[in-house]
Parts: C-alpha cells; sequence; structure tokens
C-alpha cells in the first residue's frame, strides 16, 4: 500500500480522518492523495456565479483541514475536484493507481442510528479498492491484532487479502480468524482456502446467524485494534450494501473496519 486516496467530507470529521491516514502512512511509508469534492449547479441570471462560489469554499474548507494535521513529514497531495462524489472519487483512484481508500464511517449527524453514511456505504458499494473505514473522532494506535471475520473460506479473486498481509507485514500484527458457519452457508464455504491458513495466527469457528453476530459473540475475547471483512457478491454483508448506507442495528464497528473487496 503506497498510495492513500483520503474523500474529505465535512471539515470536523475530515480533520480526524486525515489525521488517521498520516499516522498510519507514516507507518507503512505511503503517499496520501486528498480531495474534497464539490457539486455543480444548473442555474442562470443572479446565480450563474455558483459553480465559482462552490468551487472557492471548496478550497478553503481543504485549506482548512490541511492547515489543522500534523504533516509528519508525510507527502500530501490535495486537490477540489468537480463532479459527483462517488463517482468522482472512483475517478480519481483509478487515474492515481490508489491502492488504499481511507473514509470516515458517517457523513452525517442527522440520523444517529446510522453507522455508514450514503457517501462512505456507496463507495463500498460501487469502488473496487480496499477501504479502511474510520469511526468518528477514533485516534490512531498501533495495530496488534486484526479481527479477520469471514462467512465462506473461498477465495476466489486473486490477491484478494494482499492489503491485509501488507497491513501485517508493517505493523507486526497478528490475525485471529473468525469463520463463521451460518445457516445460508454451502457446504464449500465451510472449508478453508490456503491463503486463509497462511495469513491466520489463529483460526476458530462458530455457528451463528449472521458474519455479525459471530463478531459480536468473539469481540471481547480478542479485542482487536482493526476489524478485517471481505464484500463479496452474496451473503450477508452484500445484503447490507444493497443501500448506500449501513444501520448500526445491522453493522457497527467502533474500531477501524478494513474492507477488502473478494468478488464472489
Amino acid at each position: 500500500m503506497k498510495s492513500i486516496l483520503v474523500p474529505l467530507g465535512d471539515s470536523e470529521k475530515a480533520i480526524y480522518t486525515l489525521q488517521y491516514a498520516i499516522d498510519f502512512a507514516s507507518v507503512i511509508n505511503a503517499k496520501i492523495y486528498v480531495i474534497q469534492v464539490f457539486g455543480t449547479t444548473k442555474v442562470a441570471g443572479a446565480l450563474k456565479n455558483m459553480d465559482e462560489l462552490l468551487e472557492r469554499d471548496s478550497k478553503e474548507e481543504l485549506a482548512h483541514v490541511l492547515a489543522n494535521v500534523d504533516k509528519k513529514g508525510i507527502e500530501i497531495i490535495a486537490k477540489s475536484v468537480r463532479g459527483q462524489i462517488v463517482d468522482s472519487i472512483n475517478r480519481v483512484a483509478t487515474l492515481l493507481n490508489i491502492d488504499l481508500i481511507i473514509a470516515s464511517a458517517k457523513n452525517s449527524a442527522a440520523d444517529s442510528s446510522i453507522y455508514l453514511g450514503r457517501i462512505t456505504g456507496g463507495l463500498v458499494k460501487q469502488t473496487e479498492l480496499p477501504m479502511l473505514v474510520i469511526p468518528k473522532g477514533y485516534k490512531f494506535k498501533a495495530i496488534k491484532t486484526v479481527l479477520l471475520s469471514i462467512r465462506s473460506g473461498l477465495i476466489r479473486r486473486p490477491k484478494v487479502l494482499e492489503p491485509l498481509e501488507d497491513l501485517v507485514k508493517n505493523f507486526s500484527a497478528k490475525v485471529n480468524l473468525l469463520h463463521v458457519i451460518t445457516p445460508h452457508n454451502a457446504v464449500e464455504d465451510n472449508s478453508l482456502h490456503k491463503d486463509f491458513e497462511t495469513i491466520a495466527d489463529t483460526i476458530t469457528n462458530s455457528e451463528n446467524a449472521t458474519v455479525f453476530q459471530g463478531v459480536l459473540e468473539h469481540l471481547l475475547e480478542v479485542n482487536p485494534d482493526m476489524i478485517c471483512v471481505i464484500r463479496r457478491k452474496r451473503g450477508f454483508f452484500n445484503k447490507l450494501w444493497e443501500q448506500n448506507h449501513i444501520k448500526k442495528v445491522d453493522f457497527e464497528s467502533r474500531i477501524p473496519l478494513l474492507i477488502l473487496k473478494g468478488n464472489l
């Protein structure tokens, strides 16, 4: 992971998110790209200069965020971008060959029942890049233990675990693999691919109705610094991300959540 993209939202959460990304990048020696996306308007008359005002406000907010973080000598390239938020982030990520997106868990304080807001949830659903989702106001700490929670032990996408492998190498972290056997598992889901066995320091099998219930059952026992899940084309997490938001009652993580893309 040598290039990290940090899309910013409102400035209060953006400062925390960017500072986390900087602290994270300082360990893995990565470059950070920061973008602030602003929309466009279709107006005439007295409001015809609205796009210029939006761009100016976006640049001012971006400058405010950058002025309020400790850059720690990390190379940071920042830019305001015009367009639809999720589409623009995906476009920039492709152009810059981004390895990881770091984003805030929630975009708005309007609904306290939401864990992932519309923008971050839309990115999880629409991008094929791994994402690291940071809870609001979360301060960086060294990642020593990762809880990797899976339902299916199959791997059909090459290098799906590579971001986690990089993280383990850079932080000297241990991986606790939780293989959740649900009523929806096919027989082949209950086997375990050799790549999972290679990366895991411990392996636990658990029977639960959902992956989330398995995580909750083992969270206190493992006490991880990060949770890692794999978003697949079928199964529990896919159902969660049918919408561009996730309610806390369905899934919530109060520590960083690494989402890998399994495409299964």
